[in-house]
């Protein structure tokens, strides 16, 4: 390959990109693969080959539409790693529900505000997680529960949203019960093979929410070709087989689990292996070692917890070859340790946004380990991506500029929301992604940074002005800003700077107590600092650099360490 001389490259397209539905190929390669393993749910004791899960998602998509349900409402999912929720996955796609993801940190407004930007019809929920009693939630947005008639709710606050249907045997009033939905499955069968024959790869198929810097979460829409082919050219760069057992710690209603995770495997037919409902450090271990793993995913936070277990060095984790860290930046010194201690030798990082289904830049297991642990590699099939400068002209390579991507990954745009997808979305059909990347001459990218103030806590996306937008409803509160600082464990944590309105006295905790409950925990503020002013431009903007550097000498941080 012929050196770069700027900063625009282009994916091979040797491979063809898979033209078929998520529940085609669910059914072809079930029918290749039908009594390998394909989920292994341990804290649920869930075991399924190919054909038995096959069967039970068809079970579920029938039963979904013998409740009334049918191609193009969309269906929301509230639950920590479950089998329900990979059951939820693949039955919504084989006849055209779109899937909703919720993420399991939500609190009441955030929830209140996804279900009714989408149009929400069903909510399938885990009863709690954590601190979280997701049923005492829905109950306090949704009065009329007590008294509705399971699977025909009418409610003021939220028109479109007809059935809840709890996990578990024994629902709240007003609720349907998850084993009870699946029971009615014979009623929808019929409706279902019809619905199937009506679907087209480039349906939209699911809508996750990622937060924008002007306050709201935006719903970013996927089509099966968007999140098939991205997971089968993951599955492709980590070279899994039917032999490959992947243990997935990461969260389904994020893209590293659907897709990342799941999808990789379910088009190569490889093993889904859940350790826990969510991350703990110990129950992958162990995971990895009795289930004979040979893939492990994680965001860097997760691999320093494994690396860090007190008995870290009893287990064997001989079966490891490769994985994922993605999420945030990838500390250099983690990703050696990975490779040396835990047999991870072909481990690859990837980068992309929800909006890009979501990879575009993946390294490879062949790629050398000095590349794999200083950049996230080179630009993913059919896909085209240059970094621009402020003007929208192409940088040469090594420069900085904002990545633009297009191509199949591209999302269809954010859910009734024309504007914003413009604004995203240019006429060349280049999704404009707000970070600032340099590709060298090989055609590798290394991130350096957002052009926006978007901040990455622990692999979880926070944005300033949401948690700004919030925090402007505090009686006491006349302006905030919100910016990262670092923070060696996280990579980045939450700062607040308030000002007061004229007479008013607050301190930390009851800044922190107001978010609690409301907003998820990652995105309740970790310091923060009361002042009369801030630090602003001649123009009248905020100088959040400024805080930046203020706040980290005051508090004597250390940026994290990374490549």
């Amino acid at each position: 390959m012929s050196a770069l001389t700027q900063s625009h490259v282009r994916g091979r397209t040797d491979v063809p990109l898979l033209d078929m539905t998520i529940g085609q190929n669910f059914e072809e390669v079930a029918a290749r693969h039908g009594n390998r393993d394909a989920l292994v749910v341990r804290h649920q004791d869930i075991r399924w080959s190919y054909a038995e899960m096959n069967a039970k998602a068809d079970q579920l998509a029938a039963a979904l539409v013998a409740q009334g349900l049918t191609k193009g409402d969309r269906i929301g999912i509230w639950s920590p790693n479950r089998y329900e929720w990979v059951l939820t996955q693949y039955a919504t796609a084989k006849v055209g529900l779109v899937l909703v993801n919720i993420n399991p940190a939500y609190r009441v407004s955030e929830l209140d505000y996804a279900l009714n930007k989408v149009g929400c019809k069903a909510l399938i929920l885990s009863p709690q997680f954590k601190t979280s009693n997701y049923v005492e939630m829905v109950q306090s947005l949704i009065p009329e529960l007590d008294k509705a008639t399971p699977g025909a709710l009418e409610s003021a606050r939220f028109p479109a949203l007809k059935m809840l249907i709890q996990l578990g045997p024994e629902p709240a009033p007003g609720m349907l019960s998850f084993d009870e939905v699946m029971s009615r499955a014979d009623e929808g069968r019929a409706e279902a093979e019809k619905l199937a024959q009506t679907l087209t790869p480039d349906d939209p198929i699911n809508i996750q929410f990622t937060s924008g810097t002007t306050g709201s979460p935006k719903g970013a829409t996927l089509t099966h070709r968007n999140i098939l082919n991205n997971g089968y050219f993951i599955g492709e760069y980590m070279k899994l087989g039917p032999e490959d057992r992947l243990c997935i710690p990461v969260p389904l209603y994020h893209c590293f689990g659907m897709v990342l995770g799941n999808l990789a495997c379910t088009t190569h037919g490889s093993a889904m292996i859940y350790p826990d409902e969510a991350f703990e450090p110990g129950a992958v271990l162990k995971t990895v070692q009795e289930e004979k793993c040979t893939a492990l995913h994680g965001v860097p936070t997760m691999f320093i917890a494994e690396l860090a277990h007190p008995d870290f060095k009893s287990f064997d984790l001989s079966s490891l070859r490769t994985g994922i860290m993605a999420g945030s930046p990838c500390p250099m010194e983690v990703m050696k340790r990975v490779v040396s201690e835990m047999h991870m030798s072909e481990v690859t990082i990837a980068y992309g946004m929800t909006e890009t289904s979501p990879v575009s830049f993946m390294s490879t297991t062949a790629d050398p380990l000095e590349r794999r642990v200083s950049t996230v590699g080179r630009i993913f099939p059919h896909l085209e991506v240059k970094a621009v400068d402020g003007d929208g002209n192409v940088v040469p390579v090594g420069q900085p500029g904002e990545l633009c991507t297009r191509g199949y990954s591209v999302m269809k745009g954010y859910w009734n929301d024309e504007e914003r997808t413009a604004e995203s979305i240019d006429a060349d059909g280049f999704m404009h992604t707000g970070d600032l990347g340099t590709i060298d001459a090989e055609g590798y990218c290394n991130i350096v940074g957002r052009v926006k103030d978007m901040i990455i806590r622990g692999g979880e996306n926070v944005y300033p002005r949401e948690v700004e937008e919030f925090l402007y409803r505090h009686p006491k509160i006349a302006d905030v800003q919100c910016f990262g600082v670092p923070d060696e464990r996280f990579g980045e944590e939450l700062c607040a700077w308030v000002v007061l309105k004229p007479g008013e006295t607050a301190d930390q905790e009851e800044i922190r107590d107001f978010c609690r409950g409301q907003i998820a925990h990652y995105k309740i503020p970790r310091y923060v600092k009361f002042v009369e002013a801030f630090p602003m431009t001649v123009t009248g903007k905020a100088q959040k650099f400024v805080m930046r550097e203020q706040m980290t000498g005051e508090l004597g941080l250390k940026e994290a360490q990374t490549a």
